[in-house]
């Protein structure tokens, strides 16, 4: 056990060292953009209520897309850098707890974490660069796809797991791969913590293993994948700290105040107000290949702006 939690220990050590690489990035990302201007109430409260409840298993991508849409508060291409920037300092700081408290297989743990990583960097530098209308249709889809996702859980219909806490040969190959392609999905805006539970359910391993999984994944991919979108300026500065200064005290109070809800119904509401943006989402992007428009270039540090056909 000694040598298991050493590892681990190592393992946070190298999180808490990628986060500070991350965060020196940013600052320098929002330095060429004009520097900081402080978030709205709105903006800082979608990054609290997403991640409280990330932090008790529903996820945050899904639902902070739809607000975001609802509420106007980013361009339709900001979206995925703003998520993914915005939300890693939560991410890290479920991380931290999660492995801190979870058992898992240390090689499963940390193969599936690099595979993510690996797949967020080749998806964001494709997603980064991407138009508008592009990643309308790929973050509509994706709504969908976490919709359903919802749906099925609350229904019972997916699958329950089994009581391994690691993976080996052919299982562990499945696993990497398939969290190779969730950690490039990712940067597109598609949140990892419900396919990522499915894969691993899938695969025989105790649902509770999600959670190190998915939170370590989250927390060292995202910092990665968020290199590329600062570098093109693929993201809202505004709206993005707002989801870190409202989302690290909501996980906090989440992790050790609330620990846990009866979430069925909010899934069930989460589900509908996700179709809706979707839908919202997709109609955006036919109305812009109907008008043939270009989208704007520009739009300052915080990108508030939506040219017609955003909408």
């Amino acid at each position: 056990m000694p040598a298991v939690e050493n590892a681990k220990l190592g393992l946070l050590v190298v999180l808490g060292l990628i986060t500070i690489g991350f965060l020196f990035s940013w600052v320098a990302s929002a330095r060429r953009l004009g520097g900081v201007s402080w978030p709205t109430p709105i903006e800082t409260a979608v990054g609290f209520v997403t991640n409280f409840f990330d932090t008790l298993g529903i996820g945050s991508f899904a639902t902070t897309t739809s607000l975001f849409k609802l509420l106007r508060l980013v361009p339709d291409e900001h979206i995925p850098g703003t998520l993914n920037i915005g939300h890693t300092p939560s991410a890290v700081t479920e991380a931290f707890i999660f492995i801190a408290i979870v058992q898992v297989e240390l090689p499963t743990l940390a193969g599936l974490i690099a595979a993510s990583v690996a797949g967020a960097w080749l998806g964001a530098g494709i997603v980064a660069g991407l138009p508008r209308r592009r990643i309308q249709v790929g973050m509509g889809c994706a709504l969908l796809g976490a919709a359903t996702l919802f749906s099925l859980t609350n229904l019972g219909l997916l699958p329950g797991g089994g009581e391994a806490l690691g993976l080996s040969g052919a299982r562990l190959m499945i696993g990497l791969a398939g969290n190779f392609v969730l950690g490039a999905l990712m940067t597109l805006g598609i949140g990892l913590f419900a396919p990522c539970m499915i894969l691993v359910s899938l695969l025989g391993m105790n649902p509770i293993a999600a959670f190190p999984i998915m939170m370590g994944s989250c927390a060292f991919l995202q910092p990665v994948g968020s290199l590329r979108f600062m570098e093109k300026g693929s993201y809202s500065l505004r709206p993005a700290l707002g989801l870190t200064l409202g989302g690290v005290p909501g996980v906090l109070i989440a992790a050790f105040i609330v620990k846990s809800l009866p979430l069925v119904a909010l899934r069930w509401l989460v589900a509908v107000v996700v179709v809706y943006a979707a839908g919202a989402m997709l109609r955006s992007a036919a109305a812009q290949g109907r008008s043939g428009l270009l989208p704007r270039q520009g739009g300052g540090s915080n990108g508030l702006w939506f040219s017609s056909g955003s909408d």
